[in-house]
């Protein structure tokens, strides 16, 4: 029987600590996809200070799990400060912008409506 990889791209049956899967690179943004489908991603950022993602829209809703640092999110035309700990939700087709204030890591899940057709 053949599997398919749901969750790819780290060590499955091992206690991980989640802020060391990724790493600070001096002005960039550093990416580690998890899990990737029509349905779902889940991935792992690590934003130097002063780095970011500028202004788009998604169609599903995205949520932001904070890891590490500070963050400005911008929605819509709302701005929010989150940091460690602490999570939003960026809903489905409004823009939405990720700065980072202070140098920052998070865990992006974005869940997509079925496509039906």
């Amino acid at each position: 029987m053949t599997t398919t990889e749901l969750i790819k791209n780290i060590a499955k049956s091992e206690v991980l600590t989640t802020t060391e899967l990724i790493e600070y690179a001096e002005q960039k943004v550093v990416s580690r996809t998890l899990a990737q489908n029509d349905y779902l991603t889940l991935t792992l950022f690590a934003f130097a200070a002063g780095e970011g993602i500028s202004s788009h829209a998604s169609t599903g809703d995205a949520m932001i799990q904070v890891l590490d640092g500070e963050a400005q999110i911008t929605i819509g035309s709302d701005k929010f400060f989150v940091s460690s700990g602490q999570m939003i939700i960026m809903p489905a087709n409004i823009p939405h912008a990720v700065d980072a204030v202070k140098p920052f890591k998070m865990l992006l899940t974005v869940v997509k409506p079925p496509v039906i057709g």
